[in-house]
Formats: structure tokens, sequence, C-alpha cells
């Protein structure tokens, strides 16, 4: 038997297989391979749209809390610095794919409020329900609030420079009728920064990367489980992103949402499925500063190199290029989230009472967009 992993496939037995990939694991590839088997008999049957978007959905968090499994179990090898980076390479993988196929199927507004509502979220939703959920178990939270001050004050300065295309291309600015120039001059930028900050994890810096290790690891995988595993989920991943985005329009019209709620909300917390349960457990077990620092950490991945990634990719993939102009009321949210985000963590402790606050103003910008035009075929 190899060490912390098992023999070679053919050998293996498969409750042994069962126990090495541990309780959690074994769920989440039932629920993964179990959605995709369902996915592709209901499309093969003509099922309604709506129910392949929702089964699609299921088996996407499955597949995303599959790829974090295999995540931390390569950085338990690697050491919390070099986590954080696979973190960001490999955790937004899901909202990934859905934002390509969404851009190749001209769903530029679902993009571009998919985005906005993953910062939201992690910034407001998630690290709420955090504090709620800690705050009520253990009390007023504390926490090392250097680290978490660097992460939020990176998180500002990356919203700031997300919000500049839209003031500057307004009627009357300096760029105005240049929209797609300044955004990717803007996304070049960013993904510089993001570059800038790789080697600074890995010398174990602070700010772009968690500072401890994203899970403790009931069973640690060899080296050929985990890279199977990671393998295998994101191959899932691409085509459960495919068949979501094919059915979502359809299931948008039939159930009268708009495209913006649609982003902001459901395709957001869908693809963040990870950080978000990942985050709210680590609160409830009283490691806070994990849990702040897996949740901020995602909406910062998101700005400095997700956003402007898909900004670049537009140009190539999609009828319609997507920049960074976006709704004023959107870019309010996003700037409130960020400041009020760094206001509650900079003093090191959090209350659940602060919590609600969070939630509460998530709640009132997912209800400024309820009542956009719903998607019609």
């Amino acid at each position: 038997m190899m060490p912390h992993g098992l023999p070679r496939a053919s050998t293996v037995p498969p409750m042994q297989l069962v126990h090495a990939l541990g309780k959690r694991a074994v769920i989440l590839i039932a629920v993964g391979l179990g959605g995709i088997i369902a996915t592709v008999g209901l499309r093969a049957t003509g099922a309604a749209d709506t129910i392949v978007f929702v089964v699609a959905a299921v088996t996407l968090a499955g597949l995303a809390g599959l790829v974090g499994e295999g995540t931390d179990q390569l950085g338990s090898r690697l050491g919390p610095a070099t986590t954080g980076v696979l973190q960001s390479a490999l955790g937004n993988l899901p909202e990934l794919f859905i934002s390509l196929f969404s851009l190749q199927a001209g769903l530029v507004v679902l993009v571009q409020t998919a985005l906005i509502g993953s910062i939201l979220a992690n910034s407001l939703l998630v690290l709420g329900l955090a504090f709620i959920a800690g705050g009520r178990r253990h009390g007023r939270l504390s926490f090392d609030a250097a680290p978490v001050r660097t992460i939020a004050i990176m998180l500002v300065l990356a919203v700031a420079a997300l919000v500049i295309p839209s003031v500057s291309t307004a009627p009357g600015a300096p760029d105005a009728g240049h929209p797609i120039e300044i955004s990717v001059f803007v996304s070049v930028i960013l993904l510089i920064v993001f570059a800038a900050s790789i080697p600074y994890s890995l010398s174990g810096g602070q700010g772009a990367s968690v500072s401890e290790a994203a899970v403790e690891a009931e069973h640690r995988w060899s080296m050929r489980l985990t890279l199977g595993v990671l393998l295998a989920a994101a191959v899932g991943a691409a085509f459960a992103s495919d068949w979501f985005v094919e059915a979502l329009r359809p299931a948008m019209a039939t159930l009268g949402l708009s495209e913006a709620f649609v982003g902001l909300v459901v395709v957001a917390i869908a693809g963040n499925a990870v950080e978000n349960v990942v985050g709210i457990q680590a609160a409830l077990r009283g490691r806070i500063d994990l849990g702040i620092s897996l949740i901020q950490n995602s909406s910062l991945q998101v700005a400095i190199a997700l956003t402007p990634v898909l900004v670049i990719a537009s140009l190539f993939i999609g009828p319609t290029p997507m920049t960074l102009v976006l709704d004023p009321t959107l870019l309010a949210g996003m700037a409130l989230a960020a400041i009020l985000g760094a206001l509650v963590v900079f003093d090191g402790e959090a209350t659940w009472l602060e919590g609600l606050m969070l939630v509460g103003l998530y709640l009132i910008i997912a209800a400024s967009v309820w009542y956009g035009p719903p998607v019609r075929l």
C-alpha cells in the first residue's frame, strides 16, 4: 500500500476506496455523478427546461464541492499559502465554465450580474451568515485583524478599479464612447496585480491566500487519487455548465425571472457553493479566522482574476463583448459591500448582530433587481 494513499486502482476494493475518500467526498461524488446521469436522462427524454436547470445547478454544486475537496487535499501537501493560489485557480472553475458558456450564448448581462453577485454574496450574505452562526454559538467573535484587513483593503481597491469604467464612460466623461477599450485596459491591470499576488502568496505573504489550511482532512488521499478526482470533477463541471446555460434562458422565461436577478442571486450562489459552505462551517467550529479568509478571499479572486479574464475572453468567444460598464445600482451595492465588509472586520471582532445587518443589506440589493424585465424567448 502506498503511504497515505491507495494501491493501484485495479486492486482497490470498493469499500476501501470509500473509506479512503471519506464520507463528505463520497456524498459529493454521488451528487455530482448522480446529477450528471439525471441531467443526461432528462435531456434525452425532453423534460422541461426548468427541471433540467434545477438538476444541473445541484450537479454543479456537488462538483464544485468535489473540486474544493481535491484542492484541499493537494494543498495539504504544499502548505496553506500554496493552497490559497490553488483555490484561486480551481475554486472558481464552475463559475468560469458557466460564464464562458453564457458569453457564447450572448447572456452578457447575466455574466456581469453574476460576477457582481459573487462579490456581494460573499462579502454580505455568506460573511453575515458566518457571523450569525459563529456568534450565536460562541458569542463575540475575535480574530487576527491584520491579515483580514489586508484582504479587505485589496478588495476595496479592486472594486474601485471595477467602478472606474462606468464613471469614465458616462455621457460627457473623458472616455465616453470607448467602454470596450477602457474595460480591457482595466482588466489587464487587474490581471497584472493578480499575477504579482501569486509569488507574494507562495512566499508566505498574507492577503491573497488563506491563512490556514482550508480543511482538516480526515483522510489524506494519494497524489494519484487527488489528481484523478480534480480532473474528473473539472470535466464534469464543464459538461454540467453547458447544460445549465442551455436550459437557463428557457427556465428564466418560464419562471418569469429577469436576467439580472438570476445572475445576481441564482448563478452567483450556485457558482460559489464551496466557499459558502466551508466558510460558514469554519465559523461554526470556532475557526472564524479561517472562515473570514475563505469568504473574503473568494470575493477578491472574482474581482481581480475571474472578471478580467472573462472581459478579455468575451472579445473572442461571444457575439457581444462584455465590458465593465455596469448598472449604477449594482455598482453602488458592490462599493457598499466592499467598504462595509472592511469596516466590520477592521477591529478584529464581530457579533451576530453585525452579521444580520450584512445579510439584510444583501437582501435589499437582491430585491432591487427582482422587478427587472423578465426574459422572453
